[in-house]
């Protein structure tokens, strides 16, 4: 009988190892498994990734869109803002690392983070959302990324631009807003000084846009305006 258990206690664990693995491998695949995305994309490769030459930033974590209807994007004020992004979406939203392939439960569905390099210095939310099939208008963005600082940088500022409205957090402290009905430029926004500490950092954004595009673009730069390229980013 405990031969009969042991075998059932190992075939259970080798199921579950399978799904774990076909999973993980179902979710490092997004753009081959919805090639529409490969002008945008692309699945990562390696276990870190350099900004551009201009510091753009562009592995991310990216969660597919929630929706949030709204009919026009001149609602989002700094208050409205604040008070839809502080919300309670999902649990950890503001300080937990997310894992490719794991789903958040909003209501009845379920959404999942996917793991992307974007090919360009602006993330294409809105061919994002075309390419996995998903609500495009009236929706929220979140994505996340991993910044691996070897040496401490003092005097930065993160600067950022978006179509709509967005927030950013560094370590879970609000940086920046961008509020109103704008479209994405780049550098549109400048937090205060920021000094990234040698180690991990937690990068995260939200983006909130009703009607058109959505997109955005971040980046570090120094204080001549030169862009901080000394860092790396990661998914895990």
């Amino acid at each position: 009988m405990k031969s009969f258990f042991r075998y059932l206690v190992i075939c259970t664990l080798c199921m579950a190892a399978c799904i774990g693995a076909d999973a993980q491998k179902r979710a490092a695949a997004t753009v081959t498994a919805n090639p529409s995305l490969a002008p945008y994309f692309s699945d990562p490769s390696g276990a870190s990734l350099s900004p551009d030459d201009n510091g753009f930033i562009r592995r991310w974590l990216l969660l597919e869109p929630i929706l949030k209807p709204n009919r026009t994007n001149t609602v989002f004020t700094d208050s409205y803002i604040r008070e839809t992004f502080g919300q309670e979406m999902f649990p950890g939203q503001f300080t937990v690392l997310p894992k490719d392939g794991e789903a958040v439960k909003m209501g009845k569905e379920k959404l999942l983070w996917h793991a992307l390099d974007s090919k360009l210095f602006n993330v294409k939310l809105y061919r994002y959302a075309t390419g996995l099939g998903k609500e495009r208008y009236g929706i929220i963005f979140w994505a996340v990324t991993v910044l691996d600082v070897p040496e401490t940088i003092e005097n930065v500022r993160l600067m950022a631009g978006s179509n709509s409205a967005s927030m950013w957090w560094l370590d879970g402290e609000e940086v920046l807003i961008l509020s109103g009905d704008r479209r994405m430029v780049m550098d549109d926004g400048a937090s205060e000084r920021l000094t990234l500490t040698k180690g991990r950092h937690l990068l995260r954004c939200a983006v909130i846009n009703g009607p058109g595009m959505s997109d955005f673009c971040v980046r570090f730069v120094h204080e001549d305006g030169t862009p901080v390229t000394s860092f790396t980013t990661s998914n895990k």
